[in-house]
């Protein structure tokens, strides 16, 4: 008897022993199934469509060779207290996100679960055009200049927001965004045409007239001080009304820089006021054929609302500050313009 109590007394130790190594044995694996896929820390942009399951997104992620199970990832996401010693639920969040082999699941789970996504801070300035706005998304790594400038001339996008031009021009506002890397340059130009019309609600409208857009697009161009900006559209208003050309040197250079496609003129000279452009209010009475750059809030809202004023003419007489001085004759406009010449000689 004595020694059957000894058999079986030995036998349960065995087990315990073995049963203690299998538990050590499957902890260190499921560490190890938990732990960075290799040292390298080159990141991969990796995108969570919406809905994505736990389990699917772990299959994402294997499939691209950042965690070594989709098993004991979804593991992870499931009994977070017990792997990863996180007490609260794992709600897995769609997106782009940049991730390396060197994370461990640990770590990959926080950045998806709490939506830090892999966005790309792109700042548009107000007043630059489509081609310009094309170089700071190439550059920023957002999507190729040659197909942002496709697709604001994509007819059936035009369409869509009931824009009649040959393109995008004006309907781009000026903001700061968080795009992705490698976006579809129709979703970039989609993003920014939606602000737009989401800016536009702000100043109490829906819709703006083709011309107004134009009007804001080269007041845009042509204000530095806030509070000038619905002066100078009161201007060109009046010039317009009364059939007399709008004389903007903006609009010269956009001929110069976006149709012809030379640099930017340090100065306008003569010869360029005799461009042949519909876009040269110089030559021409009338408000160009479409906007010349895209407008900000204070633009906007300046051509929207233009104060009624008696003001024909504008000259910059205070080149620091950025003010003008507004006259209603060419007599006054002469005497200012000549002021502010001999000022800056002296």
């Amino acid at each position: 008897m004595k020694k059957i109590r000894k058999v079986l007394l030995i036998s349960s130790i065995v087990a315990f022993f073995i049963s203690a190594v299998a538990g050590v044995v499957a902890a260190s694996f499921v560490r190890f199934l938990l732990s960075p896929v290799s040292s390298s820390e080159e990141m991969q942009t990796v995108q969570i469509p919406q809905g994505t399951s736990a389990k699917v997104v772990g299959e994402i992620l294997e499939e691209n060779g950042l965690i070594r199970s989709s098993h004991a990832f979804y593991a992870a996401v499931r009994i977070p207290e017990k792997l990863l010693g996180v007490s609260s639920p794992i709600v897995l969040r769609s997106g782009r996100y940049k991730i390396s082999p060197s994370m461990s699941v640990s770590e990959i789970v926080d950045i998806i679960s709490n939506g830090k996504e892999a966005f790309v801070t792109t700042v548009i300035p107000e007043g630059f055009t489509i081609r310009k706005i094309a170089r700071i998304l190439e550059n920023g790594g957002v999507c190729s200049a040659e197909s942002f400038i496709k697709a604001t001339k994509n007819r059936e996008m035009l369409e869509s927001f009931g824009i009649n031009a040959e393109n995008c021009e004006g309907y781009l506002f000026p903001d700061t965004y968080s795009f992705y890397e490698n976006m579809d340059a129709n979703e970039v130009v989609s993003i920014m045409i939606k602000n737009f019309h989401k800016k536009l609600s702000s100043l109490g409208i829906e819709e703006i007239n083709y011309k107004t857009l134009v009007l804001a697009s080269i007041v845009e161009r042509e204000y530095r001080v806030t509070e000038e900006a619905p002066l100078i559209a009161s201007v060109f208003k009046n010039r317009v009304d009364a059939g007399v050309g709008l004389y903007s040197c903006a609009t010269i250079e956009y001929v110069i820089t976006e149709i012809l496609g030379k640099p930017h003129p340090d100065i306008i000279t003569y010869n360029d006021l005799k461009i042949d452009s519909p876009y040269n209010t110089y030559r021409w009475a009338a408000l160009p054929p479409g906007p010349i750059s895209n407008p900000g809030l204070v633009a906007l809202s300046a051509a929207l609302n233009p104060p009624e004023t008696n003001y024909f003419f504008f000259t910059l007489t205070d080149a620091e500050a950025g003010r003008h001085t507004f006259s209603t004759n060419i007599t006054q406009h002469i005497n200012a313009t000549a002021q502010f010449r001999t000022k800056r000689s002296n």
